[in-house]
């Protein structure tokens, strides 16, 4: 017997459609890893099973579990972005209902949507425990309390059912200690060789994909941006950093060890505190590490003076929360930016050589079809080596769950009704738009964009035909979608 195996689920199939076949990326969980290498340095005995890398049905899942006999399944729920938490929860509950059926552990379940909606989790899935909030201590305090070492009541931000009553334990306070807690991570026991990069990451090598690396530098946003739910295990709006010189010493690792260049920096918001991003960008020239890293900022966070040497270092690709074109529609979001000259800032970035991903939102609570047009316009004229359009969604842990469950909004029937790309997609309405009609106008956006002919001709002069012609067969995927009738 172990002490705790991990569980990372996925569907690329249900929350992706076609596009989970080749397109899009498979990310390694770093928490689950981070949280790994944090017990097993406490002295537990630790396994790891990425279901979502490995593509691995429920029932395999729970009998490779089963082998493993462990004390504690703990599934973790979050993703490559924070939506991927929500979405993930159908299969998380086939994976939590075969793990009650097959083997004799203890299953915990964690991750953004357990935090966002503990009870609704517990009364829904077949999980002994939900962790609401951060899962580090309450994993240590579980395996302790399996132990016979500490009382249940002793147990921080768990749900449980005792006695036929929903009870629940306070959770513990946010870790201040990043480097103890989300140490660098037990890269060893997870499946390295499967995991790969998203498409545009890769641009300047578009069929070397693999392998890839993902990492947190921080945790938490300080922003309050109504559409989003990254906040939902921390209580509110905050940020905490691990140590650049952590951070720096494990992208080394995995540069020497595993031999990856590509890495995503996880951070929801990297270009943020000049002193800890700039602090990570000297060290990686310091060591002098060939990466190709891509990391999210804001247009009113990026400063023209660390533009070059985040390029020396390796940032290739900035991804910018542009939202929407009007500012009235982004401030109603509490989308608020200091600037507004956003074209300013996209072409200082891309003269210092880094590639742009714009990322777009239609639906949002003040859009009309004019205001989504003039943001498919501004993308247009942008032209950025890349664009994500999405609907606006009511994520669990966001305002605009809340909002909608004020208004009587209608909800996805399931959590992968949550995913951009699903079939059963079920976006907000806006004030004046319908949810049909803004999902329409997404999948025709992503269309126009894609084949645009000023998009396709740049994509050819900065990485070459073979890219141009990649973005034209992604451009011919159709995704079906119930909400449109297919």
């Amino acid at each position: 017997m172990i002490d705790i195996v991990f569980i990372n689920p996925g569907d690329r199939k249900a929350v992706f459609q076609d596009l989970g076949k080749d397109l899009t990326a498979i990310e390694p969980p770093f928490q689950i890893a981070s949280y790994a290498s944090y017990l097993r340095s406490e002295g537990f005995s630790v396994a790891i099973i990425d279901a979502n890398a490995e593509n691995i049905t429920p029932q395999e899942t729970a009998q490779k579990v089963k082998e493993l006999n462990p004390l504690l399944s703990a599934v973790i729920v979050y993703g490559n972005q924070p939506s991927a938490s929500t979405q993930n929860m159908s299969i998380t509950g086939k994976i939590v209902t075969a793990l009650k059926q097959l083997t004799d552990a203890t299953v915990a379940l964690g991750g953004l949507h357990a935090s966002a909606l503990p009870q609704r989790t517990l009364q829904e899935e077949d999980a002994d425990f939900i962790i609401e909030g951060e899962e580090q201590i309450p994993l240590k305090e579980l395996l302790e309390y399996l132990k016979g070492t500490l009382e249940l009541s002793q147990v921080s931000g768990v749900w449980y059912k005792k006695d036929n009553t929903i009870r629940n334990n306070p959770k513990p306070p946010l870790i201040k200690n990043l480097d103890k807690y989300l140490p660098i991570a037990a890269w060893d026991l997870l499946p390295m060789g499967k995991y790969r990069a998203h498409n545009w990451h890769c641009f300047d090598d578009i069929k070397n994909r693999m392998p890839y690396g993902a990492v947190y530098t921080s945790l938490g946003c300080p922003y309050r941006c109504t559409f989003c739910c990254i906040n939902a295990p921390f209580g509110g709006s905050s940020i905490r950093y691990r140590s650049p010189e952590l951070v720096v010493q494990e992208l080394e690792l995995l540069s020497k060890q595993y031999g990856i260049k590509n890495i995503k920096i996880i951070d929801e918001m990297f270009v943020l505190d000049e002193r800890h991003y700039m602090k990570i960008v000297d060290l990686i020239i310091e060591k002098d590490l060939e990466l190709n890293i891509w990391a999210y900022a804001r247009v009113d966070t990026v400063h023209e003076n660390t533009l070059n040497k985040m390029k020396k270092a390796g940032f290739h690709w900035l991804a910018l929360g542009i939202e929407s074109a009007n500012a009235e529609v982004r401030d109603g979001a509490s989308k608020k930016m200091r600037v507004n000259d956003i074209q300013t800032i996209v072409r200082k970035i891309q003269d210092a050589g880094i590639r742009v991903i714009g990322n777009y939102i239609f639906g949002l609570p003040d859009d009309t079809i004019e205001s989504m047009q003039e943001t498919l316009d501004m993308a247009k004229e942008l032209n950025c080596e890349f664009a994500n359009f999405y609907c606006a969604m009511a994520y669990p842990g966001s305002e605009l769950y809340n909002i909608a469950l004020k208004e009587g909004l209608e909800l996805p029937k399931e959590w992968t009704g949550y995913s951009q790309h699903s079939y059963d997609i079920q976006p907000l309405p806006s004030k004046s738009v319908s949810a049909k009609d803004i999902v329409a106008f997404r999948d025709q956006a992503f269309q126009t964009y894609n084949t645009n002919l000023k998009y396709l001709n740049m994509l050819e002069k900065e990485f070459g035909y073979d890219v141009r012609n990649y973005i034209v067969q992604i451009s011919k995927t159709h995704l079906k979608r119930k909400i449109l009738g297919d």
